[in-house]
């Protein structure tokens, strides 16, 4: 049985992945920022934490919560996007909004949950999008969720050094019918987070700071 981190499982992804790991057996402890959410968590068999990615003083608690922990694989999935191209900028409100959770979050996240990744040698994932990668940019739509995807895909890129012990990785979930993603999605979120549970699987130490699609493909370039 391992023991599974999913930080923003109120929802879509997140919710998902915790449905499917407790399925398979193993011990999933799961954060949201409000009640309802937590009580759901709670109903489907996980421990729920609460957590408010967007506050630094309450993500800074991961660090007492885990405190003894080994983390098998943890998760950060929380998101939040911003539509509108680059003929449009940002306001400030809608750039502070969507950095503190995809970025700023994840950030204060990493230094008190990679501990307990490194205690079982386990695997970080935060879940990027095939939006961030430089190389393949296709347009300029919801351009302010691409910059912070891959200020996120860095982030990780970072991090590893810091944290040998953990592997840790970008994952590209693909476009998924979440409310971020819409109804029109290709994906449903269950197969888009089977195929994401397969690629974890799969995932070595060699994979240290890699951006990997859902179906396992390793990218070779941001």
């Amino acid at each position: 049985m391992a023991t599974v981190l999913v930080i923003g499982a109120s929802r879509g992804i997140g919710l998902e992945f915790v449905r499917q790991y407790l399925a398979a057996g193993d011990r999933v402890i799961a954060t949201a920022r409000d009640e309802a959410a937590l009580a759901r968590l709670r109903e489907f068999g996980a421990e729920a934490l609460r957590v408010d990615v967007a506050d630094p003083a309450s993500v800074s608690g991961l660090a007492w919560a885990l405190d003894g922990e080994a983390l098998d694989v943890a998760l950060y999935v929380a998101g939040v996007i911003e539509r509108g191209d680059a003929k449009t900028p940002p306001t400030r409100e809608a750039f502070d909004g969507v950095m503190h959770t995809n970025v700023l979050g994840a950030m204060q996240a990493m230094p008190q949950v990679l501990p307990a990744v490194e205690a079982a040698r386990g695997v970080f994932g935060v879940l990027s999008s095939g939006m961030s990668q430089i190389g393949e940019v296709s347009g300029s739509g919801a351009w302010l969720y691409r910059v912070s995807k891959a200020a996120l895909n860095m982030a990780v890129a970072s991090a590893r050094h810091s944290y040998p012990a953990a592997t840790c990785v970008a994952l590209d979930p693909g476009w998924v019918q979440t409310d971020m993603g819409g109804a029109s999605a290709p994906l449903s979120a269950e197969n888009s987070v089977a195929d994401l549970r397969r690629a974890l699987a799969s995932i070595t130490p060699e994979d240290n700071g890699r951006f990997i699609h859902r179906d396992g493909r390793r990218a070779t370039t941001w």
